[in-house]
């Protein structure tokens, strides 16, 4: 008997943090992975780590024409795509009045539109693979917030996305859920301990403490504690979770 094929990951914002920790709990799965982001160096070195089951793809999802080349390149390379983590992307927090139009088309232009093209672009793959797609979030898009207006906004558009295509995969074979995280120990929550630690004259220690109190948190969460429930979504497990939103935030959301 041959043994099944190899299922293959496509990881976008797989450089650092959640993505990166995703990209390896995949390979870890079995999973041959292609990697993307903007940074070659460090995609090399993640992809490094896969030997022949990793590819790097240095790519900035902005572009029009990026998402394609991106899946045209993992076909090329291991011959079908299964899942599609959609990572990349952040959002500045600040002042809704001082954010300018660039400010709100640069927010959308990664990390909402740069999915929704990547879904497009391998969704006949997905399809013939019966695959499926797993969004990252977050937590902005179900709760408003005065100082994360652009983020809140990208998110929940972005959750929208996994619904209606979700209700499409019913018809085609291809799951489509979304993960939101929040309040995970990555290098942008350290600016933000960081800043914070500044603003009051306190060590960085009792600043980080002092943001899980105001977030309402026990503790930080891991992005390893992200990338396995994105590898449960990503797995035949899950295989009746369809247009779900799970929150990986530690009990930080606690509307319905």
């Amino acid at each position: 008997m041959s043994a099944a094929p190899r299922r293959v990951a496509l990881v976008s914002g797989a450089s650092r943090g959640i993505g990166r920790a995703i990209a390896q709990q995949l390979a870890a799965e079995g999973c041959a992975v292609a990697l993307v982001a903007r940074s070659r160096d460090a995609l090399d070195t993640l992809a490094a780590e896969f030997a022949d089951a990793g590819l790097a793809l240095a790519a900035d999802l902005r572009e029009r024409d990026a998402a394609q080349r991106v899946v045209a390149a993992t076909l090329q390379r291991f011959g079908r795509l299964d899942v599609l983590v959609n990572n990349a992307g952040a959002t500045p927090r600040g002042d809704f009045l001082a954010f300018s139009d660039a400010d709100w088309d640069d927010g959308f232009a990664l990390k909402f539109f740069g999915a929704m093209r990547l879904c497009r672009a391998a969704w006949p793959a997905l399809a013939q693979a019966q695959g499926c797609i797993v969004n990252i979030a977050g937590i902005g898009g179900r709760t408003g917030n005065a100082e994360f207006a652009i983020g809140g906004s990208v998110n929940a558009a972005l959750l929208n996305l996994t619904k209606a295509l979700a209700d499409r995969g019913v018809r085609e074979g291809v799951r489509v859920n979304a993960v939101n995280p929040s309040a995970i120990a990555t290098e942008r929550t350290q600016k933000r301990i960081d800043r914070l630690a500044d603003e009051r004259g306190i060590a960085p220690e009792a600043a980080a403490a002092e943001l899980a109190r105001q977030l309402r948190v026990a503790r930080f969460g891991t992005p390893q504690e992200v990338a396995r429930v994105v590898a449960f979504l990503a797995s035949a497990d899950a295989g009746y979770v369809q247009g779900a939103i799970v929150d990986v935030d530690g009990g930080q959301t606690r509307t319905l």
